[in-house]
């Protein structure tokens, strides 16, 4: 299917179109469903309710994960714009988009160190012996070989020993450090050339735009659930995997009235979609203008949910059958979460199978490599096509080649023994937590001041489709109430990051605030900008018409643009605020949500 474009009323440019609107849904899949889905579910579902969980996690998909999807997706496609120029609808809060863009960039330097590890353990997985199964001189007394079966495992052996899956990781791989108090040390050349390959293939993959990355959707985004498959059939063969599936599952019902898990459940959505990263406006912009977007936002975000059960189900079937191999009774015993579950738990039940480990090491690493992959791809297209956007005259694959560089240079501090460190600071302070001020922002501009009711006016040109009363009540209460529940929750429970249990020195936790402070003040200082750049004779003029939308807002193909105004100039009166002069905050406030 050829590639077709359309020229931009604002810069006479030719942007680009999907080749086909399979594309799009299998680049939203390759983004969403990624490492979350695979490390970081299982252990959120287990710590909080096992099975009950998937109740509060259901109720949040449908309150804020979907609706928040179908939002943006909807702004992108009606704008045919990038995140930053999508915000021409509230010039006032472009720093939201910029912000987020700035979060994303910081993303993609450490999601590309994590696969760098992945490829490490992707090539060591051609061993003839994997290396993570055997002890070495230098680990000393302590180390317990993951290929020899443990008679018994008691609370006090699991004291003393520690697995060679472990102590490959963090000895071998991580040469890790004890703190950062003698500072970060040098990297690891191994891990660098990791870290190179990583980002060659991302810029491989970017290199022609949508054009190349596109094509790439099919294979990042099927070929992970070939292998979960592959993976789940393998571990319902084993014996003991049908206790650890059960274990993932049984539901802990009085978990249900715990404030905690419900903040789990909405953190784990809100990343697990990647919503508010600005990346989907950009997805979407590539759309056709017509394009009925509502049938993929039900499947993308479904395939997510059910993906995240199904990798717990995959996870804790094999680690029933290390419980099992180990006569450790507790699971939670042989259990650890983050990075430890994908590289020192994973690859130690691998190491216990008795027929041909190295093909599903291979397959397990192959597998999160395609998903990071998915991932990081989108978050590095959206840094990307928002400079395109500003800087028209650029060629894409120069700044294909320009983020890879930045990245690597960047990502070198991720490959020194205190890497990890660094990577839980940034994750936090660099990522998520400036995300979660955005994304409250974000909310309450489309909903409030650009507004619900003008927004489903746009649906209803677009798609020639009402907006339905969940979707309106959605975006204007729940979902930005909910979400600043979320953020009130973390700024109260707030306590200071430690890595492994140790603290940070004092100056690398400034560094760290500095980080965060230049995401959230991109909000502010491209709000004095948009004030200062508007037409008028006083202050308060400008500041009000920057909180209108810019004059050329709308679609950005000029015959649709046109055909727009008319739209809205036809609109009936029965729209308008009701007669009263002034009409009451509660006239606007229903006006808003159900006219």
């Amino acid at each position: 299917v050829s590639i077709s474009d359309v020229t931009s009323s604002e810069s006479g440019t030719i942007r680009d179109k999907w080749g086909n609107e399979i594309e799009f849904l299998f680049s939203c899949i390759a983004l969403s469903v990624g490492l979350g889905n695979v490390w970081r579910f299982p252990f959120i579902a287990l710590a909080n309710g096992g099975g009950a969980f998937v109740i509060p996690y259901v109720i949040v998909l449908l309150l804020i994960g979907r609706p928040v999807y179908y939002m943006e997706v909807i702004l992108g496609q009606f704008s045919s714009r990038g995140c930053v120029k999508a915000f021409g609808m509230v010039p006032l809060m472009k720093g939201i988009a910029y912000g987020q863009v700035y979060s994303t960039a910081v993303a993609t330097t450490y999601y590309a160190s994590i696969m760098a590890l992945t490829i490490k353990y992707l090539i060591s997985s051609f061993a003839d012996i994997l290396p993570w199964t055997y002890c070495r001189p230098e680990w000393g007394a302590q180390c317990i070989a993951t290929s020899e079966a443990i008679p018994q495992t008691t609370n006090e052996t699991l004291s003393k020993h520690v697995s060679s899956a472990e102590l490959f990781f963090t000895k071998s791989v991580l040469r890790e450090a004890d703190s950062l108090e003698e500072g970060l040390g040098w990297p690891s050349w191994d891990l660098v050339l990791c870290l190179m390959a990583a980002w060659i293939l991302i810029a491989i993959i970017l290199i022609k735009g949508i054009r190349s990355s596109g094509k790439a959707s099919y294979f990042l985004a099927l070929f992970p659930y070939v292998v979960m498959f592959v993976l789940l059939w393998r571990a319902l063969t084993l014996p003991g995997a049908l206790d650890g599936i059960v274990y993932f599952l049984k539901p802990q019902w009085d978990q249900l009235l715990n404030p905690q898990v419900w903040y789990n459940a909405i953190t784990q959505m809100f990343f697990s979609l990647a919503i508010c990263f600005g990346t989907l406006v950009m997805y979407a912009s590539f759309n056709n203008f017509r394009k009925n977007v509502y049938r993929d936002v039900i499947i993308i975000t479904s395939v997510d949910s059910v993906t995240s059960i199904l990798a717990g189900c995959i996870i804790f079937g094999i680690l029933g059958n290390l419980a099992y191999e180990t006569n450790t009774s507790d699971i939670s015993k042989v259990v650890k979460g983050g990075a430890g579950l994908a590289f020192i738990s994973y690859p130690e039940a691998i190491a216990k199978f008795k027929h041909l480990p190295q093909v599903f090491a291979v397959l397990f690493f192959l597998m999160l490599l395609v998903l990071g992959m998915g991932s990081n791809v989108g978050m590095a297209s959206c840094v990307i096509t928002v400079i395109k956007d500003r800087f028209t005259f650029l060629s894409h694959w120069m700044l294909a080649v320009a983020m890879a560089v930045v990245g690597f240079v960047c990502g070198l501090v991720y490959m020194t023994p205190g890497g990890q460190f660094i990577l839980n600071l940034v994750d936090f302070f660099g990522c998520s937590f400036i995300a979660l001020f955005l994304a409250i922002a974000e909310l309450m501009t489309i909903a409030w001041i650009y507004g619900v009711k003008r927004l489903c006016q746009d649906i209803e040109f677009m798609l020639g489709v009402k907006t339905g009363l969940y979707w309106r009540i959605c975006w204007a209460l729940i979902t930005p109430g909910l979400m600043f529940a979320v953020l009130v929750y973390t700024l109260i429970t707030l306590e200071p990051l430690t890595y492994n249990g140790v603290g940070y020195p004092v100056s690398v936790y400034n560094v760290a605030w500095i980080l965060w402070g230049i995401g959230v003040a991109q909000l502010p200082l491209w709000a004095i900008h948009a004030i200062y750049k508007q037409r008028g004779s006083s202050f308060m003029e400008k500041f009000y018409n920057s909180l209108k939308p810019c004059r050329n807002w709308g679609p950005a193909d000029p015959k649709l643009y046109q055909e727009y105004l008319v739209f809205r100039n036809n609109l009936p009166e029965a729209d308008a605020l009701p007669r009263e002069h002034p009409p009451s905050l509660w006239s606007r406030f229903c006006n808003n949500i159900f006219h």
